[in-house]
């Protein structure tokens, strides 16, 4: 009985770690209700109307830097303490070969580079990157946000300064 037992739990174990395997790879794709539920939770607290209505969280499955709309944006990140970058997407995508990727370094902070990667497999892809060393596997913002969070300040007039507090949230500067 111990070794049917035995059996039986070493299946199932191995059959869990493939299936958790098999789902780690997959990116989570929001319904259009639950991203309407999300960028209401994930709005900026400042007493400012303005930026309230105007900086809006932007979810990784929405590919912002896919096409140039000249917006800025700002991505908070984790390398190992958090850091706010302020990018304006305002350049063209050059697509690099097949099966080939191409970078640029948006930001370092000691160790860490933010990078945005140009991917070419079956189209042209655009990911945001953590990336520590060879060595080290990188953070992908489309399969892990919980180092990441972007937002687009949709005006074209100045945009707010914001910096980002100890525990990832982005705040106006000298609220």
């Amino acid at each position: 009985m111990k070794r049917l037992l035995s059996i039986i739990g070493a299946i199932s174990l191995l059959g869990t770690s493939t299936t958790s395997l098999v789902a780690c790879n997959k990116t989570h794709e929001y319904t259009p209700e639950e991203l309407a539920k999300l960028k209401e939770e994930n709005k900026i607290n400042t007493k400012d109307q303005t930026i309230r209505d105007n900086l809006e969280w932007i979810a990784a499955q929405e590919k912002p830097f896919n096409t140039v709309d000249n917006k800025w944006y700002y991505v908070v990140w984790k390398g190992k303490n958090w850091n706010n970058t302020k990018i304006k997407n305002d350049q063209e995508i050059i697509t690099p070969p097949k099966w080939e990727y191409r970078y640029k370094d948006l930001d370092i902070k000691k160790e860490y580079k933010l990078q945005l990667r140009y991917y070419s497999r079956n189209n042209t892809t655009i990911d945001l990157i953590i990336f520590k060393s060879i060595n080290d596997p990188s953070l992908i913002w489309k399969k892990d946000t919980n180092n990441f969070k972007v937002y687009r300040w949709n005006l074209d007039i100045t945009e707010p300064n914001l910096v980002v507090d100890n525990d990832g949230n982005i705040k106006v500067d000298g609220e």
